[in-house]
């Protein structure tokens, strides 16, 4: 059995959606500027949640899609727990505390995943992927399908 993680993303992005370009632009929660990674969610509602947060009323026309990836159930990854995350793990913008676990994960190379609670949703999870991994070959990315928020979510 796999596990089934969601990237939500422009449709326009979905070509190199997984190449961690623009998380080494502009770096993240879980990673410092020029580190290549991924995010994705444990379920599609959280991946849609995790995307709205950064949208304005503008983006409604945004055309969106969303890809699930298949990840083998025997493929090691990393978990932060909350006992090991700093106490303003939750601050925006996000800590510095928080880029540089992300990135000590990343430059360690262990393993493909560091599973990571949600901002939005802390009982739920979030996977930082190292695209640049040897794991990443054995991921089964599906074929991207449309996605749009209700309109009611623009109110």
């Amino acid at each position: 059995m796999e596990l089934t993680a969601w990237r939500l993303v422009k449709e326009k992005h979905a070509g190199s959606s997984f190449d961690g370009e623009g998380a080494r632009r502009f770096g993240g929660r879980w990673n410092t500027r020029g580190s290549s990674i991924v995010y994705l969610s444990s379920s599609l509602s959280l991946a849609a949640l995790e995307l709205f947060v950064h949208l304005t009323a503008e983006d409604a026309r945004l055309r969106l899609v969303a890809i699930p990836v298949g990840i083998p159930d025997d493929l090691a990854m990393e978990e932060l727990s909350m006992s090991k995350l700093p106490k303003e793990w939750r601050s925006e913008p996000p800590s510095d505390a928080c880029k540089v676990l992300g990135s000590e994960w990343l430059g360690a190379g262990k393993t493909l995943l560091l599973k990571v609670p949600s901002v939005i949703v802390p009982h739920e999870y979030n996977y930082v992927l190292n695209p640049k991994h040897p794991g990443f070959s054995r991921l089964k990315i599906h074929k991207s399908e449309p996605f749009g928020f209700d309109s009611r979510m623009w109110k």
